[in-house]
């Protein structure tokens, strides 16, 4: 029997809800971490007493910092998602980019924006 190249539509379309069920959540995650960013409907060191104003503005800082690492993280996690669907959309989704060959089902379903299957990630090591 004949190596398989690509995933044939209806496991497509089973990546796709996975995939679109991620990209909802991470857009989620995302809008919650860009307003505690930008501290919407929450409180700042803005109204509390100068006292604490000064420790409070050091951990605000680092609270926005990490915030904002973790926002960018997460936009590149939606852009990946995103673009998986596009490859889905060519049905070239699941083929590795290194070797061609196709990335093994479970690696895609743990992590559906897989560009490499295991034998190509683990040479990059």
């Amino acid at each position: 029997m004949a190596e398989k190249k690509r995933y044939n539509d209806e496991e497509l379309q089973e990546f796709k809800e996975i995939i679109l069920m991620k990209l909802e959540k991470a857009r989620g995650d995302y809008e919650i971490l860009r307003s505690s960013i930008s501290h919407e409907e929450s409180n700042d060191t803005m109204d509390t007493s100068p006292t604490f104003k000064v420790l409070e503005e050091g951990a605000t800082t680092l609270s926005k910092e990490e915030a904002g690492r973790l926002a960018q993280r997460q936009h590149k996690f939606i852009q990946h998602l995103q673009a998986a669907l596009i490859r889905i959309e060519n049905k070239t989704y699941g083929v590795c980019r290194e070797t061609g060959k196709l990335i093994a089902k479970e690696r895609l379903m743990a992590v559906p924006h897989a560009t490499l299957c295991i034998e190509a990630k683990n040479a990059q090591k």
